[in-house]
C-alpha cells in the first residue's frame, strides 16, 4: 500500500526470526504480507511480493466479481438458478456432495462459495461472469500481480493429465503419496491462479473500506467471510472472546493458505495473508495449518493498534 510504514528495524528483525522458526518447525515454507486497515496503515512483509498459488483464495476475487456485476444491474442475486451438481466440479462440500439438481439463489450459491469453499457454486459463478470481466475487475482495482486462469474443473482435469490418472480422487492420491515423484504445474504460480501476499490484502483492504465494491456489496463479502466454518488455520491463532476472524481458506495437498482480516474490538482490523508450500504431500498436515495461525497472531500482535476515529465517535 503506497504510504504504509514499516515496523521499527528491532521489532521487524524480531519477527522475521520467528516467522521463519515457525514456518521452518511446521516443514514448510511461507510467504506473509500484514497491514492494518485504516488511515494509520502500519505493514509487515515476509517475501511478500513472491509470486504464490491461490488455491481456493481465488474464490474471493470471484465474489467480488460477482458484486461489482450485481453493482451495475446486471443481475439479480436473489434471483435463482438451477444447478445439477453432477456436471460441475467435485468437491468435499457444499453442492458437490449433492447428486440431485438444486434450485438456489445467486447469493446463496456466493455464500456456500465463501463459507465452506464449495467447488461447484465457485465454478457455475465463475463461468456466468467470465474470465474477461474478473480480469478486468482486478485491473480496476489496481491489482497487475494477480491472475485466475480458470476454475476448479479446469484445475481437476489438469491434475489428473499430468499425474495420468482417471479420477480426481486417484489424482489427489498421487499427489499425496510421499513415494511418488510426480510433478504438477498446479504448484507452479506461472501456470496457476496466482498473486502475491501484498497484493491480497491489498484486496482486502478494498473490501473493508468499500473500495471493492459498494458498501452494501462490500459488507455482504465481509459477511461470507466472517461466517467460514474453517477454524484450523487464522482463527486457531486468536482464540479469544470479542476477536472476529474473517477469512478464505485455499487448499491443494502441499499447499496450505488463508487470507483474512482479524478485528479486535476498538482497534484498527490487521489484513494477514499467509501462503505455505510443505516439504510433504500429504491430505492432512495440522502442524502447517497451526503454523498459520501462529505466525499470524504473532505478527498481529505486533501491529495491532486503537482505532482513534471510533474511539472519537467519527
Amino acid at each position: 500500500m503506497s504510504g504504509a510504514g514499516s515496523l521499527p528495524d528491532a521489532a521487524r528483525d524480531d519477527l522475521d526470526h520467528t516467522v521463519s522458526e515457525l514456518f521452518n518447525d511446521a516443514g514448510c515454507a511461507g510467504w506473509l504480507h500484514a497491514r492494518t486497515i485504516g488511515s494509520a496503515s502500519v505493514e509487515y512483509c515476509f517475501d511478500a511480493d513472491a509470486p504464490v498459488v491461490l488455491a481456493s483464495v481465488y474464490k474471493l476475487v470471484v465474489l467480488i466479481s460477482l458484486c461489482r456485476k450485481a453493482d451495475r444491474g446486471d443481475i439479480d442475486l436473489a434471483s435463482s438458478l438451477t444447478v445439477d451438481p453432477t456436471r460441475w466440479a467435485q468437491g468435499p462440500t457444499g453442492l458437490g456432495l449433492f447428486t440431485d439438481p438444486v434450485t438456489i439463489s445467486w447469493r446463496d450459491l456466493a455464500t456456500s462459495m465463501m463459507t465452506v469453499s464449495d467447488n461447484v457454486a465457485a465454478d457455475v459463478i465463475l463461468t456466468h461472469i467470465g474470465l474477461q470481466q474478473i480480469h478486468d475487475d482486478l485491473a480496476a482495482l489496481g491489482l497487475t500481480h494477480t491472475r485466475i486462469v480458470g476454475g476448479v474443473a479446469e484445475l481437476h482435469e489438469r491434475l489428473q493429465r499430468e499425474t495420468g490418472t482417471s479420477t480426481v480422487a486417484e489424482a489427489f492420491a498421487a499427489l499425496a503419496d510421499p513415494d511418488s515423484d510426480v510433478s504438477v504445474s498446479a504448484y507452479d504460480a506461472a501456470y496457476s491462479s496466482s498473486a502475491t501476499p501484498r497484493e491480497c490484502t491489498s484486496l482486502l483492504d478494498a473490501v473493508w473500506t468499500d473500495r471493492a465494491a459498494s458498501p452494501a456489496s462490500c459488507a455482504f463479502i465481509r459477511q461470507t467471510m466472517r461466517q467460514q466454518v474453517f477454524t484450523s488455520r487464522l482463527a486457531s491463532g486468536f482464540p479469544f472472546r470479542r476477536v472476529d476472524v474473517a477469512g478464505k481458506t485455499g487448499t491443494l495437498v502441499a499447499i496450505r493458505n488463508e487470507i483474512g482480516v482479524i478485528e479486535f474490538p476498538g482497534e484498527l482490523p490487521v489484513a494477514v495473508a499467509v501462503f505455505t508450500m510443505s516439504a510433504r504431500s500429504e491430505i492432512a498436515l495440522p502442524e502447517v495449518d497451526r503454523a498459520i495461525g501462529l505466525v499470524a497472531r504473532a505478527v498481529v500482535t505486533e501491529l495491532r493498534m486503537p482505532d482513534d476515529s471510533a474511539s472519537s465517535g467519527r
